[in-house]
């Protein structure tokens, strides 16, 4: 019984995948610890997210011109630790796919230029035939040409 090839690629994206969760969990939990991540990586994020979304739900609401609080600085920083692992899943996402898209088009590539060489060697052995083919021809028409230059043998009854 013969199986199929196993698609170890995917299993080790998928893994990688994976593995992104608690990486991202870890740097949640730094961001929120350290003052200086909290301050310029965390903060200004959050409250861009949070000045949109509030904007966005106001405009839906149909207040329009009502001013939107900013985010105290504890939300602020949880609010931004989650954007940012969010943000490390989805880029790590992105590049497995990134990496199977091009894993892909490789193979789909070799297939293809296996595929012109054989139509090459395909063309090459056709026309080596087509050659061999007149040259067989032109000899059989020699032949036939010599065996009718042979005076005709007298018969005997």
């Amino acid at each position: 019984m013969v199986v199929g090839a196993f698609p170890i690629a995917k299993l080790l994206y998928l893994g990688v995948r994976q593995l992104s969760k608690p990486v991202a969990n870890r740097i949640k939990a730094g961001a929120r610890r350290s003052e200086f991540f909290k301050n310029y990586i965390c903060l200004p994020p959050a409250q861009a997210y949070h000045w949109i979304e509030m904007r966005t739900k106001m405009r839906i609401m149909g207040f329009r011109g009502s001013t939107i609080n900013p985010l105290n600085e504890e939300a602020a920083a949880e609010l931004g630790a989650e954007l940012l692992g969010e943000a490390i899943i989805f880029i790590i996402g992105g590049g497995c796919m990134v990496l199977e898209y091009s894993r892909q088009a490789a193979n789909s590539r070799r297939k293809e230029e296996e595929l012109a060489q054989t139509i090459n060697s395909l063309q090459t052995q056709l026309g080596e035939l087509a050659l061999a083919t007149e040259t067989l021809d032109a000899q059989i028409r020699e032949v036939n040409r010599l065996l009718l230059s042979l005076p005709a043998a007298p018969t005997t009854k």
